[in-house]
């Protein structure tokens, strides 16, 4: 989406000053969280493909609004609809794939296949900020605008080619008991509990990538330029995911200090003001690439009963909460602090998650 690593300039440029972008950011994630479970159980009860597509249709109708009207309005609209989307999409493409993974007996494919489709979406992330930049200055925001309307609805032939085994309906197939399902497993089974806890903490703060663009103006980068500095934390995430298989049994303790080592970096990039900075800020996020992706594989091998995308989707609404808890600390805290400063202090709490991240996440399954 060539309008990814510009959107946030688009809405200060339309007049928007942090605190508001704080509150667009608020408004998504607050519709994110508020309909991540009820669609959870709907991808279990329903077939998970469509409503990968419905989604896809959604965004593109928000990135819409943005080109074309360009206010606060439209961006609150935008933002509306493209958390209902990331809310539709939220579990229901990792209990997808994994479901089909159990179908054909390769589990133990699970963390390869997963790190090899993040890989292959930052990479395409990384062509879209390439590309944004001559974008941008052949046709501004309108066209790096259309640019993303045009591929999210590629998105819509393309989930709709994927392949669906029929699950066993041990729910019954009703909407209310697969919810239930999902909700009871979650409180049942620590394991399982602790893990999403510890996954929705950790990743939420990730919610951090949408301030990267005004990081980048910050240390001195040309709005044209920006989407070109920002490759940088892109192309580390790739890097991490490429290499996930490799690290799937990787102990508690070591992900941990990956983790914490990534907040110090974080933070010392953050603040460092010149752009040679973002290189830290990318090594801080290639960290939390990587215990995104295997933590979320050893939540898939933990979940036992048959609601998975529900159960993925509480992790989600853990996450989306945290994310809240950022946007909301990023709107207050501007009044008095620089977003710089802001996203340095992000970095305290990932070190601090160490302690949970040795005692709650799972060992790896011997499939995995």
């Amino acid at each position: 989406m060539l309008l990814y690593p510009v959107y946030a300039l688009l809405f200060a440029d339309a007049g928007l000053g942090t605190g508001q972008i704080s509150s667009l950011f608020v408004i998504w994630s607050v519709v994110g969280f508020t309909l991540e479970i009820p669609s959870g159980a709907l991808a279990d009860a329903y077939s998970r493909r469509r409503l990968v597509a419905i989604a896809a249709v959604l965004r593109a109708i928000g990135f819409a609004l943005w080109t074309f009207f360009p206010s606060y309005a439209a961006f609150a609209a935008g933002f509306v609809l493209w958390g209902a989307s990331t809310a539709m999409t939220s579990g229901s493409v990792e209990a997808l794939v994994y479901d089909e993974l159990a179908a054909a007996d390769a589990t133990d494919r699970y963390v390869r296949t997963a790190g090899l489709a993040q890989t292959t979406a930052l990479v395409a992330e990384l062509a879209a900020m390439v590309l944004a930049t001559p974008a941008f200055l052949l046709g501004g925001y309108p066209l790096v605008g259309l640019a993303s309307i045009l591929v999210s609805l590629a998105v819509v032939p393309v989930a709709l080619s994927f392949p669906e085994a029929s699950r066993v309906e041990e729910t019954g197939g009703s909407y209310a008991k697969t919810l239930r399902a999902g909700l009871a497993e979650v409180r049942a089974n620590r394991t399982v509990s602790r893990a999403v806890l510890l996954y929705a903490v950790v990743t939420g703060m990730g919610a951090i990538d949408e301030y990267l663009p005004i990081l980048a103006r910050e240390m001195g980068a040309a709005t044209a330029f920006v989407p070109l500095l920002f490759v940088l934390p892109v192309a580390a995430m790739a890097v991490a995911s490429a290499l996930a298989e490799r690290w799937a049994h990787l102990s508690a303790a070591r992900l941990a200090a990956i983790v914490a080592v990534g907040g110090v970096l974080l933070a010392a990039g953050a603040t460092a003001g010149h752009p040679a900075g973002m290189v830290a800020v990318a090594l801080g996020f290639a960290a939390l690439e990587l215990f995104d992706i295997l933590t979320e594989a050893r939540i898939q091998d933990a979940i036992a009963g048959p609601a998975r995308a529900t159960v993925l989707s509480v992790a989600g609404f853990g996450q989306e909460i945290v994310a809240l808890a950022v946007y909301a600390g990023f709107a207050l805290g501007s009044a008095v602090l620089s977003v710089p400063v802001l996203l340095a202090m992000v970095g305290v709490p990932l070190v601090l998650s160490g302690g949970l991240t040795r005692r709650w996440l799972p060992a790896a399954s011997s499939s995995s």
